[in-house]
């Protein structure tokens, strides 16, 4: 029995009352504390778990110098093969010249003419080399399908390039330059600078070589559901009016020269057209 103890009494004072009142007041808020600490911790988990993700990702700043890197390889591999064909040049003069007889207007023009034509004839020698640095730079970028695209039909590109500019120099040029010179030589002296011929030997070849990526760029538009062969069978029409529109812009103001790339960009056309819709029934049977 304990006469001094409070707790046991039955009848209580309004004292007692106010102080048990303010025990429990103190009980309620340190588990209120409790709560709000506990609820701010989960915030912050919260927080950080939903910043994780976003963390993750690559910043702009690793991209462009994954870009800087990969431009500083493809300048290195640039400038080699510049100073490489630079410094030979004597032995692939007459090959690019064919033994025409070209004048030069001034001391300066020689210099143009010799950096015009190697820096040409040196892309074309880098051009793999940059294509390969390229890929590095946007494979991460790409999904599974364009991935797969790309590194089975980057080679035939390059071949199709290749294709191109040969038929430019070994067809195209040649037979423009003798129609155009035998057509001035009815009633002028025909004398040829060495600076309008490297002007006219470009036109003749680099831009015949990137049209003749035109069954790749049809199929990579097929493989990825921007276009069909029923598309571009309707708009036969209007693609060979735009092909005769290009073709009389990259060639020389005759109407042989524009007939000889027309033909091969209508067959190149056609043969896209045959490509897709292959593609097409090999899907629908894979699909199946």
């Amino acid at each position: 029995m304990d006469p001094y103890g409070d707790h046991h009494r039955k009848i209580l004072s309004p004292l007692d009352k106010k102080e048990m009142k303010e025990n429990s007041t103190q009980r309620e808020d340190s588990v209120t504390t409790v709560e709000d600490l506990t609820d701010v911790e989960t915030a912050k988990v919260a927080n950080v778990e939903s910043v994780e993700p976003f963390a993750q990702d690559p910043p702009l700043v690793e991209h462009l110098t994954d870009l800087r890197k990969q431009l500083i390889k493809g300048a290195g591999v640039f400038i080699t093969f510049f100073i490489a064909v630079f410094a030979t040049i004597n032995l692939w003069f007459p090959v690019v010249t064919r033994g025409h007889e070209l004048i030069v207007l001034g001391p300066m023009e020689v210099v143009v003419f010799y950096m015009s034509i190697s820096t040409a004839l040196s892309f074309g020698l880098s051009l793999p080399f940059l294509c390969h640095f390229l890929w590095q730079f946007v494979k991460p970028g790409l999904n599974q399908k364009e991935q797969q695209f790309l590194s089975l039909y980057s080679p035939v590109m390059f071949l199709l390039f290749l294709a191109g500019l040969a038929f430019g120099y070994f067809v195209v040029n040649p037979l423009s330059y003798g129609f155009l010179t035998s057509l001035g030589a009815m009633n002028f002296k025909v004398m040829v600078s060495a600076q309008e011929y490297a002007k006219f030997l470009l036109m003749t070849t680099m831009p015949i070589g990137l049209l003749f990526e035109l069954p790749i760029v049809a199929m990579f538009l097929a493989a990825i559901g921007v276009l069909t062969a029923e598309t571009l069978r309707k708009v036969r029409k209007w693609s060979y009016l735009i092909l005769a529109i290009v073709s009389a812009l990259i060639t020389p103001p005759d109407f042989v020269s524009q007939l000889i790339v027309l033909i091969p960009m209508m067959l190149l056309y056609e043969a896209s057209i045959f490509i897709v819709l292959n593609m097409e029934k090999r899907n629908v049977a894979v699909n199946e």
